[in-house]
Parts: structure tokens; sequence; C-alpha cells
């Protein structure tokens, strides 16, 4: 099943990097009609969508297995049917490319054996990335992660961040709604453009002023890959501590972004579930210093 930071992806791009085999390879299979999706016939600029079904048939010549890991997890949820996981700023999500061990999918196969979903990403429903901290859902079986998905499609998930940004931010709120699809000239990287993008939305208040830095609580309407930080980058304030599109680190820790409360109705009781998160001491020292440079 396909998760919402990858929708809209081409699906030779898609199954190279999820397979870890080459783009022609994946190209090859498509033309010789090796791969459908919910049982069609596709070309490989196909676009995969929220919960597409993807057949290959084919012996590709590789094998990837992903180790249940013995990593500790901060579970601020659970029941039957979801957990909510305050991840640490450091942790790969799912294991791709370079990243098949210390993820968080490692450690969710070691505690629960196994969930619902792609075998490389098991449960999850969204991400975040590496360097992003903070409060996550993860499905435990097949309908919940279905709902789940469908809920985050339909924008009934709300997912509110801190972020500490390069720069005074003049206004108290903002909105800001710039399309955003892979960097043309770097394709590790997305960008505002109108070429092969998608519908981003991001609003933010400013809760605290600085000498040359702002707070600021975010607000996810879309959840693109990268979203934030192409957005506070786009309009000149990008994420400090952010190495991809700031202007570097100047510390070991990842970019000033935490992911501090998620709020939404259970799926199976329609009970509200709103939880918050501190975030990381590397965060909170941060914002003591700007506080006593003002």
């Amino acid at each position: 099943m396909i998760v919402e930071d990858k929708e809209g992806m081409r699906i030779d791009s898609y199954l190279s990097e999820q397979l870890d085999v080459s783009r022609s390879k994946i190209q090859k299979l498509i033309k010789e009609e090796k791969v459908l999706v919910n049982g069609k016939k596709i070309n490989a600029s196909y676009p995969v969508q929220l919960n597409d079904s993807i057949e290959i048939d084919d012996e590709l010549n590789y094998e990837i297995h992903v180790e249940p890991e013995n990593i500790p997890l901060d579970i601020v949820y659970e029941d039957d049917d979801l957990l909510i996981i305050n991840k640490v700023s450091g942790m790969v999500v799912h294991p791709a490319p370079g990243h098949y061990t210390g993820t968080l999918v490692n450690a969710l196969l070691y505690r629960y054996g196994s969930l619902a979903g792609d075998k490389f990403r098991p449960g999850i429903v969204h991400r975040l990335d590496k360097d992003t901290s903070g409060l996550m859902l993860v499905a435990k079986n097949e309908w919940t992660l279905e709902k789940l998905s469908e809920m985050i499609s339909t924008k009934d998930v709300e997912r509110k961040y801190l972020a500490i940004v390069d720069g005074v931010i003049s206004h108290d709120t903002g909105e800001i709604d710039a399309p955003i699809g892979r960097d043309l000239k770097d394709r590790q990287k997305m960008a505002v453009t109108d070429v092969n993008s998608k519908e981003a939305i991001t609003y933010f208040r400013v809760l605290e002023r600085f000498a040359k830095h702002s707070l600021l609580e975010c607000t996810l309407k879309t959840g693109r890959t990268h979203q934030i930080r192409v957005h506070m980058a786009y309009i000149g304030h990008p994420v400090s501590n952010d190495p991809l599109y700031g202007k570097g680190r100047c510390s070991d820790f990842g970019q000033m972004l935490h992911s501090y409360s998620i709020r939404l109705l259970h799926p199976r009781t329609g009970k509200e579930l709103f939880f918050t998160s501190d975030p990381p001491l590397e965060f909170q020292e941060k914002l003591e210093e700007l506080r006593n440079t003002f």
C-alpha cells in the first residue's frame, strides 16, 4: 500500500527505490506488462496513489531481509488498532537503500512480529524525516491502515509542528499555498514547482521572536515530502540547522523541527485522541540559547 509521502511519484522511480533495483530494470518489466496496478497494465510514468495494489510478475534478482531489532520505542498511546509513537531525531522510519537496520520498522517488527501493509513499511501510515522528531501514527492491522490512510488523505488527522526558523517573521500568522514536487536539479530534494507537483498548504503561527530567529507552530493541511522544510525555505525562513534546505548545520543535531501534537477521531470507536510531546533536549536548549541572547 502506498503511503502519503510517496503519492504521485512515478511508479518506475517508486519501485526502484523500494526494491533497490535499477530503474531501467523496472521499466523493462513494465514494458513487458509484468507490472500491474489494481490488476491493470500501466506505463512507467504512472503516478502511484494511496491504496494502490501493485503486482510484479518476475523473479527479481534481489532479496532484502528486514530483521527485527530490539530498539526502544517511546509509545505514548496503544490499543488493538493503532499506536502513537514519539520518534527520536536521527531515527529513519523505514528501510531504504543504505538504511536496512536501526529503523523504526526494525523496532516495530521486534515488538509486534508483523503489522499490516508493505513489508518494507509495515504499519506506516505517514512518516517523519530522519532528523524530525515527534509524534506519528502506526496501524496494527489492515483495516486500521486503510482507514487512517483515508483520514490523512481527507485531512481528518490534525498534525502540528514546532519549528525554529532563521530570521524574524513579522506576520503573526500566515498561510503558504505553493505546490511541491521533485527538484528538477537535485532529485534528492523537493521544491516549490509547477512541474509534476501536488498541492501543498502549510499554516504557521509565530509563538516567539528572537534577535535572528522565530519559533513557529506549523499546521499541515497537506502532507508532502519535506513540506514544512521546503515551504519555510521558499519564504526565506528555512528551518534552523537544516542541511538540505537551509544554511547547513551548526550542530550535530538535525533540523529544529518537532511533531508536537496529533489529533484525530479513533477510526473504530470515534473517540477523540489528542496527544502532545515536548521537543527533545537539543531543541529546548536551542530555545534557551536564543532567549538568553535576545
